[in-house]
């Protein structure tokens, strides 16, 4: 099968497109014949050396997320079947012809989505459902503070939080993101290279804060979220584009009794993402499939081309999801 390769870390420079063999399934596995794959801000940290692999999982190919056919199933699979569409998280391996997967794993793809829209859904909407509700506690009713909103995960937590009933503030680094943004049901967007956002999500709120925050920034906002958030918030740090370290105000953090809150899910046992994935197939594969909320697709590359898609991933230009094809 032909896969994505990194041949070393380094820039997009390393990638390569290589024939090699194709991957064996188990008795609760099931190999699926991937039509399409997202690509992840944690692709390009693996490239550069900077986020290894887990146990288990390609330490060569990369890919987290994959839409596509099951091919066969093992003796054990009774969820899914031979010829079904579905789409799921993968710990690497999802940018290749063929991946397999558990079945634990595979959620049936709604009708309303193709292959390219269904491979823009898991890994952002999974992490977005996982970030709002079993870590950060997300009621309706409550205000909700997402940075990077502009980004997959950030427009899929946007539109579950709306959905939910909340009042969504989102944070970007460009008006022209926070505009798209607002037909996404934000409330209140704020441009952070000209606005200081703890200041500005103070006034929107009268001085009260925001319930949850989902950060994907790191220690560069670190002071700002807690100052950010209402008594009792919930801060849930889901990546680190900038910084891992930051000042910490801990008095600040005792005044009011804030509850941070660290996440990732590639690390995660199959027990645990097989929990968030069910999650994601109760309270949001409906809304998906009723056109309640919706994947966003920045721009598709073929596989082959995958060097300049880490090249545009790069240059933050995106609004949502890009996406690689594997159709040709």
């Amino acid at each position: 099968m032909r896969a994505a390769v990194y041949t070393g870390p380094g820039g997009p420079e390393v990638i390569e497109i290589r024939d090699v063999p194709r991957p064996e399934y188990g008795p609760e596995q099931a190999l699926i014949r991937v039509r399409a794959s997202g690509l992840n801000r944690a692709d390009v940290m693996q490239r550069e050396g900077n986020y290894p692999a887990p146990p288990g999982a390609p330490k060569e190919i990369p890919g987290l997320e994959f839409a596509g056919l099951v091919e066969a199933v093992g003796d054990g699979v009774v969820g899914v079947q031979p010829g079904q569409r579905v789409f799921g998280l993968a710990a690497g391996g999802g940018q290749a012809e063929y991946i397999v997967s558990h079945e634990r794993l595979l959620v049936p793809i709604p009708d309303k989505l193709d292959f390219v829209q269904a491979a823009a859904v898991p890994e952002a909407f999974i992490t977005a459902a996982d970030a709002l509700f079993t870590q950060g506690g997300l009621a309706p009713g409550e205000r909700v503070l997402i940075h990077a909103v502009g980004s997959g995960v950030g427009t899929a937590a946007l539109q579950i939080a709306h959905a939910a009933g909340c009042t969504v503030i989102g944070t970007a680094r460009t008006a022209d993101k926070l505009e798209r943004a607002r037909e996404l049901g934000l409330d209140l967007g704020i441009d952070t290279s000209r606005q200081d956002f703890a200041q500005a999500v103070g006034e929107y709120t009268e001085g009260q804060g925001v319930d949850v925050c989902i950060d994907f920034i790191g220690g560069a906002f670190l002071e700002s979220n807690l100052r950010a958030l209402a008594l009792k918030g919930r801060l849930v740090e889901v990546a680190f584009m900038e910084s891992a370290q930051g000042p910490l105000n801990i008095g600040l953090l005792m005044r009011k009794r804030l509850q941070p809150v660290g996440t990732a899910l590639r690390s995660r046992p199959l027990e645990e993402k097989g929990a968030a994935t069910r999650v994601f197939a109760e309270r949001v594969v409906p809304q998906l499939a009723r056109g309640l909320i919706r994947p966003i697709v920045d721009r598709v590359f073929p596989l082959d081309e995958l060097a300049e898609a880490h090249r545009y991933m790069e240059s933050n230009q995106n609004f949502g999801k890009i996406v690689l094809s594997l159709d040709g």
